[in-house]
């Protein structure tokens, strides 16, 4: 896949699925209102979406400049992707789009998006297991196998993961 192609992709998807997930559904929950709440947490909160929402642009722009491809299962990848931080975890764009979603909760102190975090995060484990891996296993092979050895999925690596 041609680069501008990739890079037009991954901007769509990631305003489709990201920004549905983390942005629309958490405003229709909320109403981004906010609810008497101690200002530190609300601070933190600031501090885990910035972190956050520079996670997944890197992760997304990875796709392009790495993988020559979109996260989007339409038009995925050629290159399996496993530099900059999926050289720490496998799942990082799940991990920030979960990321948003809690602070969203400290900073509008709107309790209601955590049972919304644990529905999106049981999704986000069943798509993992039942139809990324299978078919990362299918088109890369054993890379995806070391990788998938060597990286964990969901709690990040102290020290990046240097392949052989």
């Amino acid at each position: 896949m041609q680069t501008r192609k990739a890079a037009l992709g991954s901007a769509g998807f990631f305003v489709l699925a990201p920004g549905g997930v983390a942005g629309v559904i958490p405003w229709l929950l909320t109403r981004w209102r906010m609810e008497p709440f101690w200002l530190p947490l609300r601070i933190l909160g600031v501090a885990v979406l910035v972190l956050a929402l520079t996670v997944l642009i890197s992760a997304f722009a990875r796709f392009v400049t790495e993988g020559f491809g979109t996260p989007a299962p339409v038009a995925p990848p050629d290159r399996l992707v496993v530099g900059g931080l999926y050289r720490f975890v496998r799942n990082p764009m799940y991990l920030a789009v979960l990321s948003l979603i809690l602070g969203q909760t400290l900073l509008f102190g709107q309790w209601i998006l955590l049972p919304y975090a644990a529905i999106v995060s049981l999704a986000f484990a069943v798509m993992v297991r039942f139809h990324e891996e299978p078919v990362l296993r299918r088109d890369f092979g054993t890379q995806y196998d070391s990788y998938r050895a060597a990286v964990p999925g969901w709690w990040p690596r102290l020290r990046p993961w240097h392949q052989n």
